[in-house]
């Protein structure tokens, strides 16, 4: 048999010949310092290979070694905590072995295979297992419990189980066919875990921040798209997110982004205090890095490597977390490999199958019943943030994903440069789960949760309505009802739906919290109006306290918000009785 070779190279991507053997998305080792890449394409012996790493001195005629197995993750103890590249490989150790900069044909094993892991396990000699089955527990970090699951695809009578201390290389068990069991196992990342159900899902996705939980909730295993320029906050909010979000598994993939914006979540996460258990964030979440400079096609493998790793801690039965940052720079990576690949390019030199894998990509989110026993229900939930070049929710990259998505959060620069935050678009962003989760929030919000939600987004509609106006006549010639409307609209914008990503009081609202607020920038418009009636002037209705007043109950703890929402109802009562009598 012929020895496969290179027969031409073009940046990330490589021929070879002597292929005849090799599969579709085939890992192999590139050239004599053994490069990891995937073979895309086969044309009889003739295969194209994307290459993972910098391909700088490539030579043509150098030998390609076939691997025999697709790109896989090893999963199991230990994950949680890790930062890695697109391709699995921990970070640390690669710059322990190479120092702060990646050599080309370096590999390491995604798991320490040294570490010791206590293992109790839940079956006994005897018992017949199958795919998803708890053989038992590790504990990977304090409080938290690894469950070391049956691989897919395995199944039969236990021969012996045992209990102790092991690595991920060690035997700890045995079917009676001499199938051996270890802590961990390996999956190809291009291939979604299986479940046994997918299950409808009616509880939100509590994110603690007002503006996503009231006005456009997700919910739990959902998926949201939030396009957003340049400056809008993308990587604030999805850091929010991660802390304060109830998620038990974060996942953070920096695809494809800058090396600054990404050295600063690397050194900015760890710091981040989970208010749940006091503790580093890091403890419960896995950062996948991948940046700008890196090879492009590591862009597609890290997303990808990714959702695996969050279906992972699904099949356990936990809630999972993506944040994808950003998507589209994995659609350029697409876009440039489609390129090489002579493709027929669709809208704006992007791939013509760009919905079709993204769609693939969003629908591995969702609510599942995971497969064998005991029986356990895990939720992935995906937030994939997109960078639209100029602001430009018309690209490919955003409608591919408007189409699958559950909610958008669209982000707008003017709303940001006037230091609201979130900077939501709430013209533009839309959900598709308000009504399904509406009985989650009725029940541990308030009985006039959906009413209050739609009449505060026809307040904010009517508002954008009378500034159109009010910026050709000048406020002060509108009448007192619309005149009070944009002042209430002001502080819904400022009061209600922004918040102070640095104040320990308003960084994370609860939804008693939120609801309250809300139904206070209610009342106050129902008290201006009732004060306009009985003959009162704009003038009359002293604006400034009343926003003092609401603005006290946003930045109040949690201890002291019954009593500021009394003032507050007390100074609403004041105003709803003011007449025009000096």
């Amino acid at each position: 048999m012929t020895q496969p070779r290179i027969i031409r190279v073009s940046g990330a991507l490589a021929e070879a010949v002597g292929l005849a053997g090799a599969s579709l998305y085939e890992l192999v080792q590139v050239g004599d310092r053994g490069l990891l890449g995937e073979v895309i394409r086969l044309e009889g012996d003739r295969g194209t290979i994307q290459v993972y790493e910098d391909t700088t001195g490539l030579r043509v005629g150098e030998n390609v070694l076939p691997t025999g197995r697709a790109l896989t993750v090893e999963l199991g103890p230990g994950l949680l905590g890790s930062v890695l590249d697109g391709v699995g490989r921990p970070l640390r150790s690669m710059a322990d072995r190479t120092g702060d900069f990646i050599q080309p044909g370096v590999s390491a094993e995604t798991l320490d295979s040294g570490q010791r892991w206590h293992f109790a396990p839940e079956f006994r000699p005897g018992d017949t297992i199958g795919p998803g089955d708890v053989l038992g527990a590790v504990p990977e970090r304090p409080g938290f419990m690894h469950r070391v699951l049956v691989p897919p695809g395995v199944h039969g009578r236990l021969r012996r189980l045992d209990a102790g201390d092991f690595t991920i290389r060690d035997s700890i068990g045995e079917l009676e066919d001499g199938t051996a069991l270890h802590l961990a196992h390996a999956w190809p990342v291009r291939q979604p875990r299986p479940s046994a159900i997918r299950v409808a899902s009616t509880q939100p996705f509590v994110t603690g921040q007002r503006v996503f939980d009231f006005l456009f909730p997700v919910a739990e295993g959902g998926s949201v798209a939030v396009p957003g320029g340049f400056g809008t906050g993308k990587t604030v909010i999805e850091q929010a997110l991660a802390k304060y979000a109830e998620a038990d598994i974060v996942v953070y993939i920096g695809c494809g982004e800058r090396g600054n914006e990404m050295a600063e979540v690397l050194t900015e996460f760890p710091g981040l205090v989970d208010p749940r258990t006091g503790r580093s964030i890091m403890d419960r979440s896995v950062l996948v890095v991948n940046t700008s400079n890196m090879p492009v096609a590591a862009r597609e493998a890290s997303v990808y490597l990714g959702i695996t790793v969050a279906e992972y801690y699904r099949d356990m039965g936990y809630r999972v977390a993506v944040m994808a940052d950003s998507l589209s720079r994995w659609g350029e990576a697409l876009r440039e490999i489609a390129a090489r690949l002579q493709e027929m390019p669709g809208e704006e030199g992007y791939p013509t199958y760009l919905g079709n894998r993204l769609g693939k990509f969003y629908e591995r989110a969702g609510r599942v019943r995971a497969l064998g026993r005991p029986e356990r229900t895990g939720v992935l939930t995906v937030i994939s943030a997109i960078s639209p070049p100029g602001g430009d929710f018309s690209e490919p990259m955003t409608q591919a994903s408007l189409r699958v998505v559950g909610a958008l959060w669209a982000l707008d620069p003017a709303l940001a440069h006037q230091r609201q935050f979130p900077a939501v678009d709430w013209e533009t962003s839309y959900s598709l789960h308000a009504d399904q989760t509406a009985p989650w929030f009725v029940e541990h919000g308030g009985a006039e949760w959906p009413d209050l939600r739609r009449e505060i987004l026809e307040l904010l509609q009517r508002e954008l309505e009378l500034r159109e106006i009010a910026g050709l006549i000048g406020p002060e010639a509108l009448q007192d009802r619309d005149r009070l409307l944009l002042e209430v609209a002001r502080i819904v914008r400022e009061t209600v739906l922004g918040q102070s990503a640095f104040d320990p009081n308003d960084a994370f609202s609860p939804i008693e919290k939120t609801y309250r607020l809300a139904l206070l920038a209610r009342s106050a418009y129902q008290a201006g109006l009732a004060a306009l009636g009985r003959g009162a002037t704009f003038e009359q209705l002293a604006i400034g306290p009343l926003r003092r007043t609401l603005s006290a109950v946003r930045w109040s703890p949690q201890t002291e918000l019954a009593s500021r929402v009394s003032e507050a109802e007390a100074a609403l009562t004041a105003l709803a009785g003011a007449t025009g009598t000096p």
